[in-house]
């Protein structure tokens, strides 16, 4: 390995998982042709890893800020390209990093020539999920189990409870990294296929923990879900009083595959999948189309009366989304909610972008296997623009959640 070449990650090799860094080369011959790698594994293993070319400039330095790719995982300028286009080793794999304590840590390297070529320098990005002073405590009362992440200060602080269908604490963390204290909970655990019905009450007990926290000073509650969590977080908002603001990514406008129960009655029948209408490929199963239709005459009884609850919803969508049609879904509730007069929404619409909209900067995931189907899916999604689509909802869902959670005091932004 050559010492003389500097490959740089700027402003630090440490940052959250969710800022950029830029990368930068120096110190190689003048228009000298080079193959930039990154490499990292997820929490089984598994290698996660991309490659792409680039060309030094006449003095011999390269910014991948500014110059494109000639050719590899992606092409053209893609400043964190490395990162979102990193695929695993072994087909149907998903970058599960949800361990809060450890950071993501990727090795950037750059080789002579294109290709397999010798390393002439590296680095390592540590890519932090908790700031400092953010804190974790795992929780378990009554009937609700979920992580409390707190943020470093006085307060007060919004409040939002992220919903996911199964375990996972990579959102909740980085949204307590900008002043808001989030409660981590799930709809599934391991024991997910003796699941009969579903209690709303347990995630009432979520939010009710979560409003009486010393720091949390907003009046209500935010709700962030994606998925099967997505109806959880409708009816939540439609049947429990002080759900102030919910976001709602790619998501059904019915209740999912189990029945809904509140106050020990039913108050939702459960919308369910068709196998028969799943597309099998090589790269995965298209399940896109296999949900029941909500509005058949059948499903009535699964849809959730949104127009009933007093808080705000932003609505999101990816065109390419195969788990199902949450485009449809999404306009699905739109035209009802205008059609009793509401105007307590926001949508917005992301072409090519797929099921698995998550904060920015990891990896993209195509196919992975899904435990409640039992076989590989496709997610969707065209990976750059997919990326560029998670950049832009992040914002967003800050700004959502900060406009319609307002406290007293001015929120301050963890920072590594």
């Amino acid at each position: 390995m050559s010492s003389q070449i500097r490959l740089r990650l700027l402003p630090s090799a440490r940052c959250l998982y969710d800022e950029p860094v830029q990368v930068k080369v120096a110190r190689l011959r003048s228009r000298q042709v080079v193959t930039m790698r990154a490499r990292s594994t997820n929490e089984k293993g598994v290698v996660f890893s991309s490659s792409a070319i680039y060309r030094a400039d006449g003095s011999g330095e390269i910014d991948l800020g500014r110059d494109p790719s000639l050719g590899g995982s992606y092409v053209g300028v893609e400043p964190m390209g490395l990162l979102w286009s990193m695929r695993p080793d072994s087909p149907h794999r998903y970058f599960k990093r949800e361990k809060a304590l450890q950071p993501f840590e990727v090795k950037f390297s750059v080789h002579e020539d294109e290709g397999e070529g010798r390393m002439l320098a590296e680095a390592t990005n540590e890519r932090h999920l908790m700031g400092d002073g953010v804190s974790r405590l795992p929780v378990k009362e009554g009937n609700m189990q979920g992580v409390l992440f707190t943020p470093s200060g006085d307060g007060p602080f919004p409040a939002v409870l992220d919903l996911s269908t199964f375990m996972s604490e990579r959102r909740a963390c980085l949204l307590a990294n900008k002043g808001f204290v989030v409660l981590a909970v799930w709809v599934y655990n391991d024991k997910f296929k003796n699941v009969n019905e579903i209690h709303l009450d347990h995630f009432e007990e979520a939010k009710d923990f979560l409003q009486r926290q010393p720091k949390v000073g907003s009046k209500g509650v935010g709700v962030i879900s994606r998925s099967k969590s997505g109806d959880i977080a409708l009816s939540l908002a439609t049947f429990v009083p002080g759900v102030e603001a919910v976001v709602w990514i790619n998501g059904c406008s019915a209740n999912l595959f189990n029945p809904l129960v509140y106050k020990k009655q039913q108050i939702l029948s459960p919308l369910l999948f068709d196998p028969s209408k799943v597309i099998l490929t090589e790269s995965g199963a298209n399940v896109k189309y296999g949900l029941q239709n909500p509005l058949a005459e059948e499903s009535k009884g699964s849809l959730i009366p949104i127009e009933q609850a007093k808080g705000r919803f932003l609505f999101v969508a990816g065109e390419d989304d195969l788990s199902w049609d949450s485009k449809a879904f999404m306009d699905e509730m739109v035209e009802r909610l205008k059609r009793h007069g509401k105007e307590n929404f926001e949508s917005v619409c992301y072409p090519g972008a797929g099921h698995l909209l998550e904060p920015p900067y990891g990896p993209h995931c195509i196919s992975s296997f899904h435990e409640v189907a039992g076989f590989p899916v496709l997610w969707g999604g065209e990976s750059k623009v997919h990326a560029a689509a998670e950049v832009h909802l992040w914002k967003k869902i800050q700004e959502f959640l900060r406009t319609h959670l307002t406290c007293d005091a001015t929120v301050t932004e963890a920072r590594l």
